[in-house]
């Protein structure tokens, strides 16, 4: 690619953004998707998938923060998680973050987002690959779930991409039947759910979905500024009342046992409690 070059991410048919490239660090056609790892004037270094961003070094934070510690503080007591997708390993770094994690098995279907990560996007994992309970796995998460034994999870995080292609099979109904099956009794689920200013079908079919196999279903919301159209929803759904209403001073105390209040860059207790409070644009697209 040539020196100060453009890449353009086009959205929603009709809508995108572009960024200003210094590089091109890497170009995989793997088995499964087109892969772009780019170095950019405004964002760091930026991954894609089949032409959509799937992550940035300037902003990467705010999703996996939100994705991550969200489920693991509000579930309290989440030993084991399973991470289903987030090949870049920032999720796996966070989840790690808990002390009370005793096992996180992260499943990722393209081995060469895995690879390439590591390669040209080291610090977004961090140490996390080296961690003595992660399980790192390359393969079909709809296959891990289909054969996991029952309740052995505490906690699920599906960091995919959106209902179509590779990403489809996880907003399934056998899927979602399969995950609460293997989710403990006080288990949840945690997916994104898409920008419903653009996206509004995702989170209305996804969340009815769920419905269908678990009793609490909702949604938060997380700002990142590269996942154009707003608000980005993180859709939970979970066995036991509750999730979506923990107290913030009792967020606080689970995350300062934790060890990670204070080392955030968006997610604050504050900011766990108060995502669930959704405006009536987003709300109306749940399960009444």
């Amino acid at each position: 690619m040539s020196v100060d070059s453009w890449i353009n991410e086009t959205l929603y048919a009709a809508w995108g953004q572009r960024f200003k490239v210094k590089r091109e660090l890497a170009r995989v056609q793997s088995d499964f998707q087109d892969i772009g790892i780019f170095e950019t004037y405004t964002h760091g270094r930026i991954m894609l998938l089949d032409g959509v961003v799937q992550i940035t070094e300037s902003d990467e934070f705010v999703y996996q923060e939100m994705i991550a510690h969200v489920p693991v503080l509000g579930h309290g007591a989440a030993r084991n998680v399973l991470i289903i997708g987030a090949g870049d390993g920032g999720v796996l770094r966070r989840v790690l973050q808990h002390g009370s994690v005793e096992r996180a098995v992260m499943v990722e279907i393209d081995g060469e987002v895995i690879r390439l990560s590591k390669e040209f996007l080291p610090g977004i994992a961090g140490d996390a690959w080296h961690d003595p309970r992660a399980e790192v796995i390359v393969g079909d998460g709809i296959d891990y779930v289909r054969r996991a034994p029952a309740a052995m999870f505490d906690a699920i995080i599906v960091d995919s991409t959106d209902p179509i292609g590779v990403g489809e099979v996880l907003f399934t109904d056998e899927f979602y039947e399969n995950a609460a099956r293997i989710l403990t009794a006080s288990g949840v689920i945690v997916n994104q759910c898409g920008v419903p200013a653009m996206q509004a079908d995702e989170l209305h079919d996804t969340s009815i979905r769920r419905a269908r196999f678990f009793p609490h279903v909702g949604a938060y919301v997380a700002a990142v500024p590269t996942y154009v159209g707003g608000y980005m929803t993180l859709g939970f759904a979970s066995k036991a009342p509750g999730f979506d209403q923990v107290p913030t001073d009792v967020i606080r105390t689970r995350a300062q046992a934790a060890g990670i209040l204070g080392s955030t860059q968006y997610w604050t207790p504050e900011i766990h409690a108060g995502a669930f409070n959704l405006p009536p644009y987003i709300s109306k697209h749940l399960p009444r």
